[in-house]
């Protein structure tokens, strides 16, 4: 039982090669817009972490909420797209607290003024 990292990867690509090759051109770019998604969403935490290294403190920056909403809308159009319900439960009440958080950022700033 020689199961070691090689295998590993060679079963991985040998089980992706097998999940592209049934994929339709359509389920390809599905899967493009839910990976863009991911990557958006996994961004806001990049530049969340970039922002409170550069104040030396924990801060959340207008750009996160952004990111967290433009990632999550399109992670969630993909869990509709897919009918996953995991996907779908995960993100949809995250929307509605980004959305409510960059309106308290709004209305903070336009009573600063």
């Amino acid at each position: 039982m020689n199961h070691g990292l090689g295998y590993f990867f060679a079963h991985l690509i040998s089980q992706w090669q097998h999940y592209f090759a049934g994929m339709d051109n359509i389920e390809l770019i599905w899967l493009i817009v839910g990976l863009l998604g991911q990557s958006m969403f996994m961004m806001r935490f990049v530049v969340q972490w970039i922002h409170s290294e550069r104040h030396q403190k924990s801060v959340i920056p207008v750009s996160f909420w952004y990111l967290s909403l433009a990632g999550g809308i399109i992670v969630l159009a993909y869990g509709i797209h897919k009918l996953e319900p995991v996907i779908i439960l995960g993100q949809l009440p995250g929307t509605f607290v980004y959305i409510r958080n960059l309106m308290l950022i709004r209305k903070e700033k336009e009573y600063s003024f």
